[in-house]
């Protein structure tokens, strides 16, 4: 799970790096009324992150019966991060929708709500405990109930779906301001 944290964590360091260079103007543009600006998607991609840690933190705290991660929870992960590759697009629930969303943002603002947001996550993952790893813990919203590992993968394959959508909105600004 640690190898998967590290690459999720550096995912999020090479975005916030090839972002830098632009202004919050260009970074709250949107290409069209109806689409979201790259702050927008980052502003998305950390409600969802930080969603996900509020339920896995609060269903443990309860104590419940946890299932073993088996062959459809196995399935379900595989299957949400090939859907994750596949340019369909599919409306995001609305705790991390349009209604959740701010129109204008500010970059530095934001990296620092996500990174220490990272490191709560990373937190949260040194503490579980060995017996936990393989349960099915995480809920998501599609595809239902899958481990921890299956979540980190999630976040790294919705990283890379939302990368795409960031890179063809910036395509006009081949400038830094």
């Amino acid at each position: 799970m640690q190898k998967e944290f590290d690459l999720l964590q550096r995912e999020l360091r090479l975005l916030f790096e090839e972002l830098k260079v632009h202004s919050n103007n260009v970074l709250n543009k949107k290409p069209k009324p109806d689409k979201w600006s790259t702050l927008q998607v980052l502003y998305h991609l950390q409600l969802a992150e930080a969603g996900s840690l509020k339920y896995v933190q609060k269903k443990l705290s309860f104590n419940p019966e946890l299932k073993n991660n088996n062959i459809g929870s196995k399935f379900r992960e595989k299957a949400i991060n090939i859907y994750m590759g596949l340019p369909i697009k599919f409306k995001a629930p609305p705790q991390v929708g349009d209604g959740a969303i701010p129109e204008l943002s500010e970059f530095w603002t934001l990296v620092s709500k996500w990174r220490d947001q990272r490191d709560e996550l990373g937190e949260f993952l040194e503490t579980m405990p060995e017996d936990l790893v393989n349960k099915q813990i995480y809920k998501h919203p599609a595809a239902g109930r899958m481990s921890l590992l299956g979540m980190l993968k999630f976040f790294r394959s919705h990283i890379k779906r939302h990368k795409k959508q960031i890179d063809k909105n910036l395509k006009d600004y081949q400038y830094v301001v």
